[in-house]
């Protein structure tokens, strides 16, 4: 597991794809913050992450406290999108192989919802 959230780190500051292609597991899971149902496989979680990827370019985008629990990792982040500070954690579970299976982003406050929905909206349609 460790192994997987290295390889999540090194993905997050290189921001590589093929290297987020390899983290993802066949039958991974992402929970959005703004879509009530989960998105389920590697195309999706592929497709989810890298938006997110790219809507969080240069947002000052920062891990400011990691907790590692055997295969299951809670990482705080926050960003600045738009003028609006974001208070974020992305709760991931691991397989035993490092990839990632399961991938759940919490955000507040609600003005950060709002401005993530947009802006992801905007980036998925342009995909």
């Amino acid at each position: 597991m460790q192994l997987g959230l290295a390889a999540w780190h090194r993905y997050v500051l290189n921001n590589d794809m093929d290297l987020l292609d390899e983290l993802i597991a066949q039958d991974a899971v992402f929970h959005s913050p703004v879509v009530h149902t989960p998105q389920r496989g590697r195309e999706k979680v592929m497709l989810y992450l890298g938006a997110a990827a790219r809507v969080f370019a240069g947002a000052s985008f920062t891990y400011v406290r990691e907790m590692v629990d055997g295969s299951e990792v809670c990482l705080e982040f926050t960003a600045m999108i738009a003028g609006t500070e974001i208070d974020g954690v992305d709760l991931i579970r691991f397989d035993l192989e490092g990839r990632i299976v399961d991938f759940k982003v919490m955000v507040r406050p609600l003005r950060a919802i709002d401005v993530l929905w947009e802006k992801m909206a905007a980036e998925l349609e342009n995909t």
